[in-house]
Parts: C-alpha cells; sequence; structure tokens
C-alpha cells in the first residue's frame, strides 16, 4: 500500500510541475507578445521579457535557448490567436470578384492587427530572429497571390496582375492608404479599379502601352 502511495505521489510530483513549467512557458510568450506590440521587437530583449513575466533571466533561456526561439514561439502563438485570411480555402468562382473579397478580408484583418504588424515591419531589418518569421509570412501572401492569379481566367492573367494583387494584399499597401484616411470599402474599390486598369492596359496594342 505504501509502495503504491509512493509512486502515485510521485506521479503527481512530475504531473504538477509539468504543468507549472508549462505555465511558466506560456507567461514568457505571452509578455513576448505584449512586449512586441508596446515598444516592438527591437526593444524586445530577454531582459525585459524577464521583467514582463516575472521570472529571472535564466528562467527564460531555460525555456528558450536564444531570442530567436523565443521570437518563434511567440510568432506561433500570436498567429493561433489572430489567423490572417486563407481564401485559398474558398470554394468561390475566380475572377476579380474573388480578388476583391480576398483583399477586403486581408484588410479587416490589417485593420484588427495593424499594431503587430506596424512594429513589426519597422524593425525587421534590425532584428535578426525577426526576419524568419517575417519571410514565412511574405511566402504565405505571395502563393494567395499566386492562387488569385491562378483563378482570373480569361481575366487579366499576366504580369501586370499579378504584381498589382501581391501588391494589393502587402500590409505596407493597406497601411498608407489607411494613412490616407480611406475607409476599407474605398480601399478595396480602388483595388478593382487597379485590376480594371491592368486590363485595359493588357487589352491595349503594344504600341499604346
Amino acid at each position: 500500500m505504501f509502495t503504491h502511495m509512493t509512486e502515485s505521489t510521485r506521479s503527481y510530483g512530475k504531473k504538477a510541475r509539468a504543468e507549472a513549467e508549462e505555465a511558466t512557458r506560456q507567461r514568457i510568450v505571452e509578455a513576448t507578445v505584449r512586449l512586441h506590440e508596446e515598444i516592438g521587437p527591437r526593444e524586445t530583449t530577454i531582459s525585459a521579457i524577464a521583467r514582463e513575466a516575472g521570472v529571472q533571466r535564466l528562467t527564460v533561456y531555460r525555456h528558450f535557448p536564444d531570442e530567436t526561439a523565443v521570437f518563434q514561439a511567440c510568432t506561433s502563438y500570436w498567429l493561433a490567436q489572430n489567423p490572417p485570411p486563407d481564401p485559398r480555402r474558398r470554394s468561390a468562382p475566380g475572377g476579380v470578384d474573388r480578388v476583391r473579397e480576398a483583399v477586403a478580408d486581408f484588410y479587416d484583418y490589417y485593420a484588427r492587427t495593424q499594431r503587430m504588424w506596424t512594429v513589426s515591419f519597422r524593425d525587421v531589418e534590425r532584428v535578426p530572429a525577426l526576419q524568419g518569421p517575417m519571410a514565412e509570412f511574405a511566402g504565405f501572401i505571395r502563393s494567395v497571390a499566386d492562387d488569385l492569379v491562378a483563378r482570373l481566367g480569361a481575366e487579366p492573367a499576366g504580369a501586370n496582375a499579378a504584381a498589382t494583387i501581391r501588391h494589393a494584399l502587402h500590409f505596407l499597401t493597406w497601411k498608407e492608404l489607411e494613412e490616407q484616411g480611406l475607409a476599407n470599402d474605398r480601399k478595396v474599390e480602388l483595388i478593382g479599379g487597379w485590376l480594371h486598369g491592368v486590363e485595359t492596359l493588357d487589352a491595349a496594342p503594344e504600341e499604346m502601352r
């Protein structure tokens, strides 16, 4: 009986320690997310993370060997809480209307998450640990744009359309239009105008381009 109790107690103790470790790790990740939004990745040092999480620097390093590891965990957690839209999963037909819907979805997303993207794009060149996650997001945007271009069908599907769609989906495009005071629906109308302009340009004789 006592042997059984000892084994049960030991098992419970291991489980409690594992849960405490996971809770500490989660606290560190959430502290990193808060600091990224408040002061930006460039100022989010390991010391700052430790203070925000209420732990020692060594505790941070015990869970994450370096800044890259903690930034990757932060990015994964934040994206899980704020997943970007993925028009590739829709069964809607292609064409310019599909592009409009995709742009509208992304612009609504950027409006909700603009603080994190603003500081991330601001700091990415100076924070090597941020460059991997940002490159992954850029790759995701390219794949979405490529899918939209492929589904244009008989409508403008050349290099001009591809460049326009990639530019339209970029956060910094949304931000620049936002700073000019355009509401999201007006931004989407403008993008639609760009695409129709591309269609007109591509249909024009070579000497008129």
